[in-house]
């Protein structure tokens, strides 16, 4: 028999970043970069010192609408470029997996959260259908994208003036 927990999620998001793995997996491997495309996440901060590395903590706040969620993340996997997993602890009771394939100049990443809602979150995010969940997540990929493209664009703009002011 099969027990169901209510407050268990599971979640799978399948985004195109139009950019290169090179410059899309940094943000998915350093929480302190989430911010940048991720609206709920409102702070992250290294607890360990060092070289990124398995086992590494970071205190982190995120903002559900109105309420603040307090937890820890902590590094579980690292494959540089193909494939990260971060674990959460209480009230998210996660684990989320970000898988990179490349394909020449864009980032197929297969996002896979799961976990187990605890305390306040019950009520904050539970009464969510998995529908909406999904959305919101997959947001942040097309947010990601658009951050990135801002970054290409500028940098672009940089050396196209800075050749033309070196060629005078």
């Amino acid at each position: 028999m099969t027990t169901v927990r209510r407050w268990e999620r599971h979640v799978v998001v399948h985004a195109t970043v139009d950019h290169r793995i090179e410059a899309v997996f940094p943000y998915l491997a350093d929480p302190t970069k989430w911010h940048d495309f991720a609206p709920a996440v409102e702070y992250r901060k290294r607890i360990d010192d060092g070289q990124l590395r398995v086992g590494m903590r970071w205190m982190a706040t995120d903002r559900i609408g109105p309420f603040r969620v307090h937890f820890v993340d902590e590094l579980e996997s690292l494959d540089e470029n193909r494939r990260v997993v971060w674990l959460s602890s209480a009230p998210w009771n996660a684990r989320v997996e970000y898988a990179c394939t490349a394909s020449g100049a864009v980032t197929h990443i297969r996002a896979d959260y799961s976990g187990d809602l605890g305390d306040s979150l019950r009520w904050q995010v539970g009464w969510l259908p998995g529908w909406a969940t999904h959305l919101i997540l997959a947001q942040d990929f097309r947010r990601l994208d658009r951050l990135l493209t801002r970054k290409a664009r500028a940098a672009r703009r940089w050396y196209q003036h800075h050749e033309t002011a070196s060629s005078r």
